[in-house]
């Protein structure tokens, strides 16, 4: 420890302590090799921050989201040195730490190839194995444009910090560069002191790049606009991953492999469910056949659960006035997101002159405004309440085309929607129902391991008062804390009427995907003047509450797809049981049990095909069938047939009724094979 000639006391780990003044962060936790920055007072600081009375002080180490994203900011800011090193003329976007990893924006003549990203690992691992020190140093704005004069993105940053920081918050990983507060530099500098390279960051960063050992992997290289705007230039951006031993990226890396294989996109080709072709539009799928099989058997469920539960199907247009999203709010807080109008319905004279003024109509980007209007149509008492409208509603949202990605994000998509109109007594137990019923759905669709994440208002985006907001958000904590599931907090991140719930699911292979929405909604039927008759004879106000279960039809199917790879419960599978003669002569046996199981509603083909026996197995396999019904000689004899499995194992023997049975059973219980 550095030694002055006075003490202080500081708080570690809610312990006061009494330390030579001049102590670091990093004094106090020299033997914990795990610890890459601390929190001091809140806030995270490098390990070399001096401590001041009173200080607060934790150790964060690389096991925690904290210190692993610390680590990979410093990863991207060894890249960007690699990138500089080798490409003096590069200039530096911005390069924060993301989920799994990080990346950094590059403006370059010539865009990265895949030699170039083995290049530039080369060159990391250079800077690495230096132990290069990350040194933080203040400056001010002046001092910042006049050393960063060549680098015009970095220059841009500084002019949006201060009385403009709000800005920063409006470019996606821009805070890691700049904030409200001090403009700081970091330096990388070698162990004989030499500065190697710097760049505007607020940090923190590791102590030394030993830090990152090896266990880092740049990915895959793509276009990105500066400041995420199609009128900025375009940058290169570099994406990489960095994790805290070699293991974990393998395992990372490992798991990169195996989604892969899940693809939705390409199991969607191999198995014929779904595509999208050129001539309708970008984001805009059909369903194939077999898709639309699996697709139908999903509604299917779904509507009688619903009916099951005391909701009621409507159904809207998917077009309306403009009207009707200047009422809901939408063309004011979601345009962006919506597809441009359409004017019609103008007319003109001979001479071209406008007799009748047109109407602007809108491909409607949510169903709930059309749900409005169907409560309003006429009077409505207290004693239809709760009123559970639902509808598997087509909604259109203009996603810009570098998002848009297969199933998953589409420009035209199928929301299970439902809208709940309830008393201010009703709300607290129809949360909890619906949050019931919602897990249980998604359980029967075989996902099982959920937590809940509440997101709260958004302080530059959101109507209605501050009351109605807390009142919202309250009974949706308390609906979630009573799930017994995980509750996270995603600080502003509400839709403008109202706070919502999302559930989370994590699939087979460990991956979380946002599922259903539940959102409680003082404000549209403030703005569509909904009202129904209390017990009192008194005209009062409903409360609304959203409810999106899978959140869209396509979504969800995609996700199926990659939890299951393909391979369907029987209950879903779009083939169900395909039978497989030995040779051409077992073809009407195969047949007649074919007709008995049709008549189960059992979905069954027969291979007439003129493959060779093991060519038919395979095929079958390669479709991901449940049932592989086999029949040869001793089959037909003993009027039985023999099971194969997906997975291989075969059953010989069975008879017949034991084996419709045995399909019937698995089916109706909606279980794996």
């Amino acid at each position: 420890m550095s030694l002055q000639s006075s003490d202080i006391t500081v708080v570690i780990a809610g312990t006061k302590r009494s330390v030579a003044g001049g102590t670091t962060a990093g004094d106090l936790f020299a033997e914990d090799k795990s610890t890459v920055v601390a929190r001091v007072n809140g806030e995270l600081r490098d390990l070399a921050h001096l401590l001041a009375e009173g200080d607060a002080v934790e150790a964060v180490g690389l096991d925690t989201d904290e210190g692993l994203a610390v680590l990979r900011h410093s990863a991207a800011h060894v890249l960007a040195q690699a990138v500089q090193q080798i490409n003096p003329k590069a200039k530096l976007g911005i390069g924060p730490p993301i989920r799994d990893g990080f990346y950094y924006d590059f403006d370059v003549e010539v865009p990265f190839t895949p030699e170039d990203l083995k290049a530039l690992e080369n060159a990391m691992q250079k800077i690495i194995n230096e132990g290069q020190t990350f040194v933080r140093r203040v400056v001010t704005d002046e001092a910042a444009r006049l050393e960063l004069a060549d680098e015009p993105y970095k220059c841009e940053l500084i002019g949006l910090k201060g009385g403009a920081a709000e800005a920063v918050t409006s470019v996606e990983g821009a805070d890691v560069e700049v904030g409200a507060g001090e403009l700081t530099i970091y330096d990388n500098i070698r162990r004989d002191g030499e500065r190697a390279w710097g760049d505007l960051c607020r940090g923190p960063h590791v102590p030394t790049t030993k830090m990152l050992g090896n266990a880092y992997k740049l990915m895959r290289t793509a276009a990105a606009y500066w400041r995420g705007s199609e009128k900025n230039p375009q940058l290169q951006r570099v994406y990489g991953t960095a994790w805290a031993s070699k293991d974990e990226m393998k395992d990372y890396l490992d798991r990169l492999a195996e989604a892969e294989k899940r693809d939705h996109r390409k199991l969607g080709v191999e198995l014929d469910l779904f595509s999208f072709p050129d001539e309708i539009g970008s984001g805009l799928a059909v369903f194939h056949p077999k898709g639309g099989v699996i697709r139908k058997t999903m509604e299917d469920y779904s509507r009688i659960r619903h009916e099951e539960s005391g909701y009621e199907f409507v159904y809207s247009p998917h077009i309306s006035k403009r009207n009707l999203f200047d009422t809901s709010g939408h063309l004011q807080w979601f345009a962006d997101g919506m597809y441009p109008p359409m004017h019609v319905d103008e007319e003109c004279d001979a001479e071209g002159n406008v007799t009748r003024k047109g109407q602007e109509y809108y491909l409607k980007p949510m169903n709930c405004p059309f749900h409005c209007l169907i409560f309003r149509a006429r009077g409505r008492s207290y004693r239809e309440l709760p009123l559970r409208l639902f509808e598997f509603g087509s909604v259109y949202r203009y996603e810009k085309s570098g998002v848009v990605h297969g199933l998953t994000r589409v420009r035209g998509m199928t929301q299970d929607d439902a809208h709940i109109y309830v008393t201010a007594d009703q709300v607290q137990a129809e949360l909890k129902d619906l949050l019931t019923f919602v897990i249980d759905l998604l359980k029967d669709y075989g996902l099982d391991d959920f937590y809940l994440e509440l997101s709260t208002r958004n302080e530059d985006k959101y109507v209605g008062t501050d009351e109605s907001w807390a009142k919202a958000t309250e009974a949706l904590r308390e609906a979630a804390t009573d799930s017994g599931l995980d509750l996270v907090d995603d600080p502003g991140g509400a839709a403008f009427y109202g706070p919502k719930i999302s559930v989370q699911a994590r699939d087979a292979i460990g991956r979380t995907w946002q599922m259903s929405t539940i959102q409680v909604d003082f404000n549209l039927p403030e703005r569509f003047g909904l009202e129904y008759q209390a017990a009192d004879g008194s005209r009062q106000r409903p409360i609304m509450i959203h409810r999106a279960l899978f959140g869209s039809v396509e979504r969800f199917f995609g996700l199926l797809v990659e939890h299951y790879a393909g391979a369907f419960p029987p209950w879903l599978a779009p083939v169900q049981v395909i039978g497989i003669p030995v040779a051409e002569e077992f073809n009407d046996y195969l047949f007649e049990i074919a007709e008995r199981l049709k008549a189960k509603r059992i979905r069954v083909e027969i291979d007439t095909s003129a493959d060779r026996f093991p060519k038919k197995i395979r095929t079958a396999q390669k479709s991901k069938v449940p049932f592989m019904l086999i029949a040869g000689e001793d089959d037909r004899s003993a009027g039985a047939v023999s099971f194969r499995y997906r997975d291989g194992s075969q059953k010989n023997g069975v008879p017949i009724a034991e084996a419709i049975e045995e399909i019937v059973v698995a089916i109706e219980s909606r279980v794996q094979v």
